[in-house]
């Protein structure tokens, strides 16, 4: 069934316009009676068209559930800013595993280093990324991508999370034998190309942040956000 985000309902119709109205009429060629799901805020709504013309879709809502496809932890991803593209690969895949939000920063070993005109521009397209990812994914909610903030700024942010973890290559427990919850935040910070300066791991450590290793082979910087969102989400009871 065709899913679509949306504002919170305001009632038993839902009105689409824009750009998802065409989708709907055009692309998909749905027709008045026809059932569609309708997302917000981890609530799925679903529908059924009442009415299709140029400008709008009307749906009456018939039920709305808890959406299936979201997982019972809220992960958030603390990624070093990666070179090149890297960041909407990363976007990407850790969307369609259940990340709920995703934050930039720039860390010590970090090449890629924007600007924030450079970087804002950067976040509306991976907003976009996500987006698609979750659409295509089933997703619930969209993840949120956040503005790009420093090294420090990021630990910060990370303080509210009930479990902190930090992804180090020079050792730390690995990941399987980590206790985790099966609800609750749990936040993970990764690397960039060069990986972490000790001074940024005792930081993190001082903040509480359990360090994880994942063995001895060392994974790119795209490959290990994907790797740990995946064992989180199986660790949890969420794959």
């Amino acid at each position: 069934m065709p899913r679509f985000f949306i504002g919170e309902p305001a009632g038993d119709v839902i009105s689409v316009t824009g750009s998802d109205a065409r989708h709907i009429g055009y692309s998909l060629r749905m027709k008045k009676g026809e059932e569609i799901t309708f997302c917000h805020g981890g609530t799925d709504y679903l529908c059924r068209i009442e009415s299709i013309t140029e400008s709008e879709v009307l749906c009456r809502v018939e039920s709305a559930v808890p959406s299936r496809s979201e997982p019972t932890v809220r992960l958030t991803l603390y990624q070093a800013y990666p070179k090149q593209d890297k960041l909407e690969m990363i976007v990407q895949k850790t969307t369609e595993l259940g990340a709920v939000r995703i934050v930039p920063f720039i860390s010590a070993r970090c090449v890629a280093r924007p600007d924030e005109k450079s970087a804002e521009k950067k976040r509306e397209r991976l907003q976009k990324i996500a987006e698609e990812a979750a659409k295509q994914s089933g997703r619930g909610i969209i993840p949120e991508i956040a503005p790009t903030v420093t090294f420090k700024a990021a630990l910060e942010d990370m303080k509210n999370s009930d479990i902190k973890l930090f992804c180090y290559e020079n050792g730390g427990e690995r990941l399987n034998s980590i206790a985790l919850p099966q609800s609750g935040s749990i936040a993970v910070m990764i690397g960039s190309e060069g990986g972490f300066e000790r001074s940024e791991a005792e930081a993190a450590a001082a903040l509480g942040a359990k360090q994880i290793w994942l063995g001895e082979r060392i994974l790119r910087c795209e490959t290990c956000p994907v790797a740990v969102t995946a064992i989180i989400m199986n660790l949890t009871g969420n794959m």
